[in-house]
């Protein structure tokens, strides 16, 4: 590992550039639109909108993390850190005490920026930032700090797919992988379930601009995530998600190279009990059907089933 030479994006920035992008997002804290709901309260006063997140990290956990996509955790693992609160209201939320409850601590940039260095020294191929939309200026100061310290490992955008097309523009040239979730087709369900007005366009509007800065995921010979667009697309039960529209989206507006983790592991969770159909597990063929629809939309690289 340590003889494979890789420069992630932020190390390559001009002198200066990443500074000024972190000073960027953080004045969107003082009136926050950081995420599409556009709260616009002053997260630096102490005023706090629907992620109830000041301006300061709120952090959940950290470690090597083995569970996620193949090309993230490859021999050594993924380094996760996952923020407390969330933009998202997911009522089916599987890590609802972290997202709702907000189990976490505040932390100072500088011990978060030594977090993504021990994560580095424990020989994790990357920073895998966990639900970092409502977080992101806080991160990305800790990053500026981190990489003046010797941080080079690639940053993982590990979001749910309700981003400011604004935020992801402070982000270009920062993010080496983005990994968003691709929730829903129908905004019905987005509000429905997740709280979240307008969700299938901010979701594709996000897409496309992770496209645009990263492109298709670049995978090295040891099988390991450099660059690109991972999507992950979680199959509810009863079509909640819409399967056929997502893939095809993707495949039609995206790109048909596009790595896709299409996750069979929904269980009911937080106030999923009591919202059928939500209340049951997925069935085997309601998978097989997904995957189905995926590749007769011409998606060829799905999670599990190639690389």
């Amino acid at each position: 590992m340590n003889d494979y030479v890789f420069t992630p994006a932020y190390l390559q920035l001009p002198p200066g550039i990443l500074a000024d992008k972190v000073r960027e997002a953080e004045e969107i804290l003082k009136e926050c639109n950081l995420c599409p709901r556009q709260c616009e309260v002053d997260r630096t006063s102490g005023e706090k909108g629907f992620c109830k997140t000041g301006d300061k990290p709120f952090i959940s956990s950290y470690g090597s993390h083995f569970g996620e996509e193949r090309p993230l955790v490859g021999k050594f693992g993924s380094g996760t850190i996952f923020m407390g609160h969330c933009n998202l209201g997911c009522i089916f939320c599987q890590n609802y005490s972290i997202s709702h409850i907000g189990e976490g601590v505040e932390m100072s940039f500088e011990k978060l920026a030594d977090v993504m260095l021990s994560l580095q020294q424990e020989g994790c191929h990357n920073i895998n930032l966990v639900t970092p939309t409502h977080q992101m200026p806080m991160l990305l100061r800790a990053i500026l700090v981190a990489s003046e310290k010797g941080l080079k490992l690639p940053i993982v955008y590990n979001c749910g797919g309700y981003e400011s097309l604004h935020a992801l523009e402070i982000l270009d040239g920062i993010v080496d992988i983005y990994m968003p979730d691709f929730k829903y087709m129908d905004p019905a369900m987005g509000l429905m379930y997740t709280e979240a007005e307008g969700y299938p366009e901010a979701a594709k509007t996000a897409l496309k601009e992770m496209h645009r800065q990263v492109g298709d995921l670049l995978i090295d010979k040891r099988g390991i995530a450099l660059r690109g667009l991972l999507v992950r697309h979680l199959v509810l039960p009863g079509g909640i998600a819409g399967t056929a529209g997502a893939v095809k989206f993707i495949a039609e507006d995206i790109s048909k190279n596009t790595y896709i983790n299409i996750m069979d592991q929904y269980h009911p969770c937080f106030k999923a009990s009591d919202n059928p159909p939500l209340d049951r597990r997925i069935t085997t063929q309601e998978y097989a059907e997904a995957i189905e629809l995926a590749e007769k939309a011409g998606l060829t690289r799905i999670d599990g089933m190639t690389v």
